[in-house]
């Protein structure tokens, strides 16, 4: 299968983030799960007159296209023109141009949160008025309308991150590839459910902290970082934790709280990331799957019960106290 990429309004940073597969890496991936890219702007060498011949190309019905991938929001400004964002040596917008390459693909798959929601590109005041593709934050409808599907009957798969993961993209590639990603497989946001079934929560090596609710209050401490830094890793969609970045890291284990970046609407989470928003002293943002008064009343009895080594180590940048071990008695 074919692939043709193209790169919208944004910082390019999916496509790094997918340079970054690894065992095996993402051309060895490609070639032997059977796709190919036609074009990628960063990582192919046509240029130029070459590039709008293979688009004229598809549009003519001369070259099938298999996969459409989006990198980046569109940008429709100003006033819908699409006209802030042109591609190159075309004399159209990008909003055109990807408005008369989706019907023709038989699959869609906006790469990134900013092509799945508007992302980061849409945040602020927004002036050039970026959008997903078939979502504008948490509202259905973008640049396509909510009831459009690709040629082989699925939505736009929405491979949300701010960058995706690159397990993420490549994944989804070779499923679709192999005719192996359903309606069924996807979230209600279009994601697919391989990692959005997960939370940011599974698998944290700060767990242990969560459990006793010993948090930590300053950067660099090594306590749980949702009662007071702003961490949602316990809301957040994605295998960040299980399916570690660059074969070892995640955001939450090298210190950083979880912003849900795959989730619609995250850039403008109303309070600032590092900082976890209370009402009365009870953060706001709680587990999405447990009652408020559950938690508050779990909360309390884990504080009651937590161990001196793990409170102390909480407020710590290293294990102060390491744990006790004893022997088995014989």
């Amino acid at each position: 299968m074919n692939i043709l990429w193209l790169q919208a309004s944004g910082c390019g940073g999916c496509t790094m983030s997918l340079l970054c597969a690894e065992a095996p890496g993402l051309f060895d991936l490609l070639e032997d799960a059977g796709l190919r890219f036609l074009w990628h702007p960063s990582l192919s060498v046509e240029s130029g007159a070459e590039v709008r011949a293979l688009l004229d190309r598809i549009e003519a019905g001369e070259q099938p296209l298999d996969i459409l991938c989006v990198e980046g929001a569109i940008a429709r400004g100003p006033r819908g023109t699409g006209r802030f964002q042109m591609l190159a040596g075309t004399g159209r917008s990008m909003l055109e141009t990807v408005t008369r390459l989706a019907p023709l693909a038989r699959h869609v798959v906006a790469v990134g949160s900013c092509a799945a929601f508007g992302g980061m590109t849409s945040a602020g005041g927004n002036p050039s008025d970026a959008t997903g593709l078939q979502y504008e934050g948490t509202h259905e409808g973008g640049i396509l309308p909510s009831e459009f599907r690709a040629r082989d009957g699925l939505p736009v798969v929405n491979v949300a991150g701010c960058p995706t993961h690159p397990g993420w993209v490549t994944e989804t590639l070779m499923l679709l590839g192999g005719s192996a990603l359903a309606a069924d497989d996807l979230d209600r946001f279009g994601r697919p459910r391989f990692y959005a079934d997960h939370l940011v929560h599974h698998g944290c090596s700060r767990n242990e902290y969560y459990e006793y609710k010993a948090s930590a209050r300053t950067p660099g401490e090594i306590g749980c970082m949702m009662e007071h830094m702003g961490c949602i890793g316990t809301q957040a969609v994605g295998d960040c934790n299980i399916r570690p970045w660059n074969g070892s890291g995640s955001c939450t284990s090298g210190g950083y709280a979880c912003i849900a970046c795959t989730a619609p609407e995250f850039e403008e989470p109303r309070h600032p990331y590092s900082e976890t928003p209370k009402i009365g002293g009870i953060p706001v943002g709680l587990p999405s799957d447990m009652p408020k008064a559950w938690f508050m009343a779990l909360a309390s009895l884990s504080k009651a019960a937590t161990p001196e080594r793990i409170r102390r180590n909480a407020a710590s940048d290293r294990i102060e106290v390491p744990p006790t071990l004893r022997m088995p008695k014989r």
